[in-house]
């Protein structure tokens, strides 16, 4: 598959250049003036590499999407409002029957002093059939066959600490993660979100100045997965006390980037699903704008952000 080179635009998400694929129609949409038009131009300066999710080798690691920190201009998030416009179909698969694996990887070893393990459960299995993630159920692939809201979702969660953590993991370690914790529950699909949560102090590099987390694949796209490391660490760069104050507020980003990459997950699992012309997915282009205190209904309350619709034109919670 053809290499994705994510660039940044200094936005709430980092965006992937990507290869135009066949296949598929988009749902009919207004047309919008370009961005270029409405939005003050970023400068040049951030059109570098620093946002680039690179393996051992130093080089760009193919499939992966990026959700940046939380340090943006508002020329940046009027980018991503406006840029691309619609999402679009390209061919390629979404997750029509979803289901959650979840690793917390070294926890026990390394500890969890904010809780983050037990928040990020719960929300996991409060999302399924939520009026939160229903936007979902618009985006479809070949068939045509859309993707479900079903409830129940998270399929199983698992504490590794007999696979040590390297103090800097590199995506290589993450996704050798990945497909341990898919041969751990014996499923390797296309239709699970494998998320990967990294403990506390021992985090990617680029986390947190560069990035909050990020979605790719392994194995051939059998194996979508998310990087999702130690969120409290980052404080205010990715989220903290962005919706609530004290000590709950602390781990606010846990649900709100873990929100994100799950629903892009769903939307565009190996890099050909659904994305505007820019790249943004249906994450993106709400990223970090607009977070609240959203109700799972006898699951309690969560931070999350709003998810991109097409019908109707707009970012929904």
């Amino acid at each position: 598959m053809t290499l994705r080179r994510v660039l940044s635009f200094c936005t709430p998400l980092i965006v992937a250049a990507v290869s135009a694929c066949s296949g598929g129609s988009a749902p009919a949409v207004p047309p919008v003036s370009s961005p270029q038009s409405q939005c003050a131009q970023p400068a040049a300066s951030s059109y570098d590499e620093r946002f680039e999710v690179r393996d051992d080798f130093m080089r760009p690691i193919a499939h992966t999407h990026v959700l940046a920190s939380n340090a943006t201009t508002e020329s940046a998030q009027c980018l991503i409002a406006h840029g691309g416009s619609a999402l679009r179909y390209h061919g390629g698969l979404v997750q029509t029957a979803p289901k959650i694996y979840v690793v917390f990887w070294g926890f026990q070893t390394y500890g969890d002093p904010q809780g983050e393990s037990t928040r990020l459960t719960a929300f996991l299995n409060a999302v399924g059939a939520s009026q939160w993630l229903n936007s979902v159920t618009q985006y479809y692939q070949n068939g045509p066959s859309h993707i479900a809201n079903s409830s129940g979702q998270l399929a199983g969660s698992w504490y590794d600490d007999t696979n040590p953590v390297p103090a800097r993991p590199t995506d290589s370690n993450v996704r050798t993660e990945a497909v341990r914790l898919a041969q751990h529950f014996g499923v390797e699909s296309s239709e699970v979100a494998y998320i990967v949560a990294t403990p506390t102090k021992h985090s990617i590099h680029g986390f947190p100045n560069n990035f909050c987390a990020y979605h790719g694949d392994a194995l051939g796209g059998h194996v979508p997965y998310t990087n999702l490391p130690y969120q409290s660490d980052a404080g205010q760069y990715c989220g903290a006390n962005s919706v609530n104050r004290g000590a709950a507020g602390k781990i606010d980003g846990v649900t709100i980037v873990g929100g994100h990459e799950l629903a892009e997950t769903q939307t565009d699992p190996t890099g050909y699903g659904w994305y505007d012309g820019f790249g943004n997915e249906n994450g993106d282009k709400c990223a970090w704008r607009n977070l609240q205190n959203t109700s799972f209904g006898s699951f309690g309350t969560f931070p999350t952000q709003p998810l991109w619709s097409n019908t109707p034109w707009g970012c929904l919670q």
